[in-house]
């Protein structure tokens, strides 16, 4: 059997719509550039038509991908979770224990995670680490730099 993915609901819905332009969009776009590189001669040498190849196998790859993870993805109902403990869906606010300075990081699934969002993967080592934590709590987290320290000066939703 196959694991779950665990997803909010926004990033259900973002893979949906990822899936729709791929199938939709993205097919048209590659079947076209086959069209046109069909037009141009023997397809035997034909860089463009090589190109188009490869990337609708690409594009098909991913397609089955985001089918498989939709088809095995869990939304996370956070209406049935502790608000007292991190889990897939909350909002941390973080305090670094050697600066002081605050940081605040989203759990979310590795399909989700954008660090530029401050959307953390619960695969991540800091994500990982900071999953099933309780408000108030120190944790240690070990990544390749070195040791972070953080406390948890709050989890919403």
């Amino acid at each position: 059997m196959s694991e779950k993915v665990f997803l909010t609901h926004e990033g259900f819905e973002k893979l949906k719509e990822k899936l729709k332009n791929l199938k939709g969009k993205k097919r048209r776009e590659i079947a076209n550039a086959l069209e046109s590189a069909r037009l141009l001669g023997d397809i035997s040498e034909n860089a463009e038509y090589d190109s188009a190849k490869q990337a609708q196998g690409i594009n098909e790859g991913r397609i089955m991908e985001l089918e498989d993870k939709l088809a095995r993805g869990q939304i996370i109902d956070d209406k049935n979770i502790s608000k007292d403990k991190a889990y897939v869906g909350a909002t941390l606010k973080l305090r670094d224990a050697d600066s002081g300075e605050d940081i605040t990081y989203k759990l979310v699934s590795e399909d989700e995670a954008d660090f530029a969002q401050g959307k953390i993967s619960i695969s991540s080592p800091v994500g990982n680490a900071l999953l099933g934590k309780k408000k108030g709590e120190l944790v240690n987290i070990r990544i390749p730099a070195g040791t972070l320290k953080y406390k948890i000066v709050n989890i919403s939703r």
